[in-house]
């Protein structure tokens, strides 16, 4: 039998595109834990999952809930096309399986830790000029280059393209008030944006390199008859356009949340300055200010699945065709998993076997050793070249998106060691 309840909304207004939504989901958040952890939205026509043990179940089952229509709500991102935005993100296996690991191939563990010293020195590149200035915009300034940076080194972009290409992917996020759809700045980021990658294939078709792109031309997989297959061109575009977003706005989001959460940490992350500066290892320090933000306040909030055959959460069915919300920022803050303490920004929490913020099973992130990877050094400088640092909170910009979490503009004050 399936069970809706279509007064639920009316008590727990729930829209995810609403801006003061974006300002601040948590008591949203908490409400729909206590009260409706099978949200039903019968206005927006969704279901969302709201505890961890539910967003963590339905992170595993990936055949009742599939991805084969992309994880946006946008109805334009929303269809069987999504692949060619999001890549395997938008596949189930088995044609997810074989693109998966067609690109680990290529996107190697070993490829993304001999990125480290490359990334330092980009690091030190930008932060050495925000030193300079002494009070800059973190994201402008810092955390919205090094990311889109990473992205190009790994694919062979070069220097001139990439402050264009970090606008169209700003755009491609971005959502103005009361539109619920995809916007035309959006649909016309993508078509520049795939555009540029069409033409950048078709170069390292002619002159490979050693770049990521390279390898994934030249990766190849056996069948099951033995026959060997390789990515076709739009599938290594789709995946360069995956990791415009993947690889780049939420590690940006990632830094600037981590920045400002140490801002109002009560002293955690003084200390943490404090801690390097009588010799502390920064970058090993700086881990677990990485992974409490990843809990408290992750980058990306919440992802969609489509139901693919009924499946049942907290006493209610949910029809096969029904589209569900894995509220991730939601399940983070758990208190049944986390503690009384959950909506309190701790440092040193231990949280790494129960964040969700990288999903869980056959989708988990396969980018996520080299986000933590950016973010540990990009934090580990900060902590060796700073005394102390101020937010300017009343001046910061939230980004406006239904998935990723994170800020336009963050004005920042430091004080040089």
């Amino acid at each position: 039998m399936t069970v809706t309840d279509t007064g639920m909304q009316g008590s727990i207004p729930f829209d995810p595109y609403d801006y003061d939504f974006h300002e601040d989901p948590y008591p949203t958040y908490a409400r729909l834990r206590r009260e409706a952890p099978v949200y039903r939205s019968a206005d927006g026509d969704f279901w969302a999952l709201a505890r961890h043990d539910d967003v963590s179940e339905a992170f595993r089952d990936n055949v009742r809930l599939s991805n084969s229509w992309g994880v946006s709500m946008d109805p334009l991102s929303y269809n069987e096309n999504a692949e060619y935005a999001m890549s395997f993100l938008a596949m189930d296996d088995p044609r997810h399986l074989r693109l998966r690991k067609l690109v680990s191939k290529g996107f190697t563990p070993r490829r993304v830790s001999e990125l480290a010293p490359r990334i330092q020195e980009l690091t030190h590149q930008h932060w050495s000029r925000c030193l300079e200035m002494g009070e800059f915009d973190f994201v402008h300034d810092f955390a919205g280059l090094l990311p889109m940076d990473v992205v190009s080194e790994l694919l062979g972009v070069g220097q001139s393209d990439r402050a264009h290409l970090r606008t169209q992917s700003d755009l491609l996020i971005h959502r103005e008030e009361g539109v619920t759809d995809v916007p035309e700045a959006a649909i016309r980021a993508y078509v520049e944006l795939h555009g540029f990658y069409t033409e950048l294939l078709a170069d390292r078709r002619k002159n490979p390199g050693d770049d990521l792109v390279s390898a994934l031309i030249g990766a190849e997989l056996a069948g099951d008859d033995g026959e060997l297959t390789a990515m076709t061109d739009q599938e290594i575009i789709g995946f360069m356009m995956l990791m415009v977003v993947a690889g780049n706005e939420t590690t940006t989001k990632l830094l600037a949340n981590s920045v400002f959460w140490g801002h109002r940490s009560g002293g955690q992350v003084a200390g943490i300055l404090d801690a390097v500066g009588a010799g502390a290892d920064a970058l090993e320090i700086v881990e677990d200010w990485v992974q409490e933000t990843l809990r408290y306040d992750t980058s990306t909030q919440m992802l969609l699945r489509r139901v693919a055959r009924d499946v049942e959460y907290g006493g209610r069915t949910i029809p096969a065709g029904d589209r569900v919300l894995l509220l991730i920022g939601s399940a983070n803050r758990d208190e049944d998993v986390f503690g009384p303490d959950a909506d309190q920004y701790r440092i040193g929490r231990d949280s790494s076997r129960t964040i969700l913020s990288f999903g869980l099973g056959t989708h988990f992130c396969l980018g996520a050793h080299l986000a933590r990877l950016e973010t540990n050094i990009g934090l580990a400088e900060i902590a060796r070249t700073v005394k102390s640092f101020e937010v300017d909170v009343a001046a910061a910009e939230r980004v406006h998106s239904v998935n990723v979490r994170g800020f336009a503009a963050l004005p920042m004050k430091v004080i040089a060691r």
